[in-house]
């Protein structure tokens, strides 16, 4: 895949039948918000949709921006259930982005907020069309991609949010939808 170690994939985590019925659940039963946020007293629209998930109690925000938590769905339960048993890995939230077609897209980032601690574990799970997963070295400008296919596990070990930025890039030939949950551990907030 990469040079990357802190980058896993797992090619067929889910079949290709158990992934066409994921996708077409996801997509039945999720109830997809309008995505505006605000930064400072600007608003923008997200260029996909997403939904945000979490144990009661767990709070999560990027850009300054507070997610409000859905608790958790019988079909996200148990994805999460797979994944931490594959990976014996524990996680409270996922971050469900719905990526229409190849028009919509995210832009370079790392997921470095400090609700998620000093060591990061991510594992993304992507369903639908394929896309480009691109990487960039934050130091050294090194870069690399791979493709996600319906079904694949892509785990991103805790260093590479340190070192590291991601993106999934517009591809305006690609006409079907991909769904990309995004698992992972935040720190319940001090009493």
């Amino acid at each position: 895949m990469s040079a990357v170690p802190e980058l896993e994939l797992i090619e067929g985590f889910y079949n290709q039948a158990d992934c066409r019925q994921l996708l077409e659940r996801l997509l039945d039963e999720q109830d997809w918000p309008n995505n505006r946020y605000q930064v400072g007293e600007r608003w923008f629209e997200l260029p996909r949709q997403q939904t945000w998930h979490a144990d009661p109690g767990i709070r999560y925000s990027y850009s300054n921006n507070l997610l409000v938590a859905r608790p958790w769905t019988p079909l996200l339960s148990e994805l999460r259930a797979a994944i931490e048993c594959r990976l014996n890995a524990k996680f409270n939230a996922v971050l469900v982005n719905l990526y229409r077609d190849g028009n919509d897209y995210v832009g370079w980032h790392s997921d470095n907020e400090r609700e998620m601690g000093d060591e990061p574990l991510i594992a993304s799970l992507s369903l639908g069309a394929p896309r480009t997963f691109a990487y960039r070295h934050k130091r050294s400008g090194e870069q690399g991609s791979t493709r996600l296919n319906a079904g694949t596990l892509l785990t991103m070990r805790p260093s590479f949010q340190h070192d590291w930025r991601h993106s999934v890039p517009p591809a305006p030939e690609v006409a079907d939808p991909r769904i990309n949950l995004t698992f992972r551990y935040v720190l319940p907030p001090p009493n």
